[in-house]
């Protein structure tokens, strides 16, 4: 499965992930407001009718008749799964009680998964962390309170909000719930290859994985761990590969924001493809400054002639 990243898992990316056998892709999170979720930004985190797969809209809220009408306006414009945002550590989420601040509150938790459950036909499924700190982990309460709510799924990020990103997941927490409850438990955190896509699922017995991070910049990602689990080689992509699939995301991200948007939002998804390479003729600052949809392309294809991996 894809994460919900904002800024990032947008209707191109999730289509590009689809490709190399993404299962599931949700959508960036959206604003439960009205006044907000409907917005010409918020708009592209919201139903895109014609994508193909699934369409799972994330909602963030801390109103449970707000979040309800948020949940009834996706399932009336197509959606088919509704997720609830428990699992943002942005400051300015939180400042709104939002996000993981929810998991101190598991009273209003549970208030939230009752009204938005009984709103809607659709399934409503949740992404939380392990707690809100080291000291707080009550993942496993509020997933006890999630599967009485009916909740279909659980996904779980392997850091508590104070961790951020920062340091290592871990999986212990998401094996315990695993062991506890009979809803479906996805585990989610720095799932990065396909021999650890192996280690994690044997270190917590989830029922499915959701990579976030890992596939900004390398979308084969889902590939690669396909086929660790399954049992085939994979091969790294060589340069040329690399290209074609970077030209290929870039085309598809200007299809749908225009040349002259697009060229400014795909500048982190081209920091991202070029990480792992090295730059010996310094092209990348005047990459990614230009503004000329045909020069930068040029200047991209230039980079892949002239550079070879870092690793």
């Amino acid at each position: 499965m894809l994460a919900p990243m904002a800024g990032y898992s947008d209707k191109p990316f999730r289509e590009i992930v689809r490709e190399w056998g993404a299962d599931y892709a949700v959508a960036e999170m959206t604003a439960s407001r009205e006044d907000l979720r409907c917005r010409a930004k918020s708009l592209t985190r919201w139903v895109e009718r014609d994508e193909p797969g699934l369409h799972v809209v994330q909602l963030l809220g801390a109103d449970p008749v707000v979040m309800t009408e948020a949940a009834k306006a996706a399932e009336d414009d197509g959606a088919d799964v509704v997720d609830i945002n428990m699992g943002c550590p942005a400051k300015k989420v939180l400042n709104t009680d939002c996000g993981s601040a929810l998991m101190k509150n598991e009273c209003l938790t549970a208030e939230i998964f009752e009204a938005v459950r009984a709103a809607v036909e659709i399934p409503v499924t949740l992404k939380i962390r392990t707690g809100w700190d080291r000291e707080h982990k009550n993942a496993p309460e509020i997933a006890r309170i999630a599967e009485e709510c009916g909740i279909a799924m659980l996904v779980i990020h392997g850091r508590t909000r104070a961790d951020g990103f920062r340091g290592d997941a871990e999986y212990d927490t998401i094996a315990r719930i695993k062991a506890e409850r009979g809803i479906p438990v996805v585990a989610n955190g720095d799932i990065v290859s396909g021999v650890k896509a192996q280690a994690v699922l044997r270190a917590c017995g989830a029922d499915g994985l959701m990579i976030g991070r890992g596939a900004v910049g390398r979308p084969w990602l889902f590939a690669e761990v396909r086929a660790a689990l399954e049992g085939r080689a994979w091969k790294p992509l060589e340069n040329g590969a690399v290209l074609r699939h970077l030209l290929h995301h870039r085309a598809k991200h200007f299809d749908y924001y225009g040349a002259r948007h697009g060229i400014v939002t795909f500048r982190k998804h081209l920091c991202a493809y070029l990480k792992p390479f090295s730059d010996p003729l310094e092209l990348r600052p005047k990459l990614l400054r230009e503004t000329d949809p045909q020069v930068q392309k040029a200047l991209v294809e230039q980079f892949f002639s002239e550079t070879a991996p870092a690793h």
